[in-house]
């Protein structure tokens, strides 16, 4: 995917500086930092363990309750 993002100066004067540091484009630098970023935000399997602790009814009894509806 194509896209304009719009990048101040001296953003852009550091990304260079580590372009030609890295000897890689700056169009690949941009992707390594967004994978990094999103590899950072992607919820780890820790943060679903009690997501049913707020719940009335038990996570069984949901699963069945919902597989009855099949």
């Amino acid at each position: 995917m194509r896209t304009l993002v719009d990048i101040p100066d001296r953003q852009i004067k550091d990304l260079t500086a580590i372009c030609e540091a890295e000897k890689i484009s700056r169009a690949e630098v941009v992707r390594r930092a967004i994978a990094d970023y999103l590899e950072k935000k992607k919820p780890s399997a820790a943060e679903a363990f009690g997501l049913w602790k707020d719940h009335k009814i038990d996570g069984l009894a949901y699963q069945e309750q919902v597989r009855s509806e099949w």
